[in-house]
């Protein structure tokens, strides 16, 4: 069996350490780095699949609790959320009604904690149209023309023209600007 020569300078995807690897295909500079690379895809793996049993689990707990109008604090993190803590703030400040029927036996209002938490309807912002150039072709100069007239590169004209967002039409193969925009700003210049 034939050695490789080959070194292809990489960076390992596990330590982040720099190595020169001898095929295309290496992604880590050592077992190691493959072993932890693999235990870590198992973790993430695991992790999924237990975040999805419990979102399956939760499901029938979130249609029970939302039919009944006062829920622990602990529903109520289920339902919403947001953590332990910042339910008993709420409590303690006065925002959330809530009635104390023994040791760990607090209850809450949904209905009072769904109206803190209900969506806020943002005015909707009428999206701009792209206004169409009504100009005609001979009020306009092409890209050759400007460059020729002020003495500029056609590149320089078209970084000119996006930077300040003049409007142009193509018309075949040939750019058309208006007149009156590119001497006001060429001009200036």
């Amino acid at each position: 069996m034939a050695k490789s020569n080959l070194k292809i300078p990489r960076i390992c995807e596990q330590c982040g350490k720099p190595f020169e690897a001898k095929t295309v295909a290496t992604r880590f500079c050592s077992s190691y780095c493959v072993n932890k690379s693999g235990r870590e895809k198992k973790r993430r793996a695991k992790e999924a699949e237990q975040k999805q049993i419990l979102l399956e689990e939760s499901i029938g707990k979130i249609a029970e609790i939302q039919t009944r109008p006062f829920i622990s604090v602990s529903e109520a993190t289920v339902l919403f959320g947001i953590s332990k803590d910042t339910i008993r703030r709420l409590i303690k400040a006065g925002k959330i009604p809530s009635f104390n029927l023994g040791q760990r036996l607090t209850r809450v209002s949904r209905t009072h904690i769904e109206a803190m938490f209900t969506a806020v309807d943002l005015p909707e912002v009428p999206e701009e149209k792209p206004v169409r150039m009504q100009y005609d072709k001979n009020e306009c100069y092409n890209i050759a023309e400007v460059s020729e007239k002020f003495g500029v590169s056609p590149s320089t004209v078209n970084k000119t023209i996006r930077k300040y967002s003049i409007p142009r039409r193509q018309i075949g193969k040939y750019v058309y600007v208006p007149k009156e925009q590119i001497e006001m700003l060429f001009s200036s210049k």
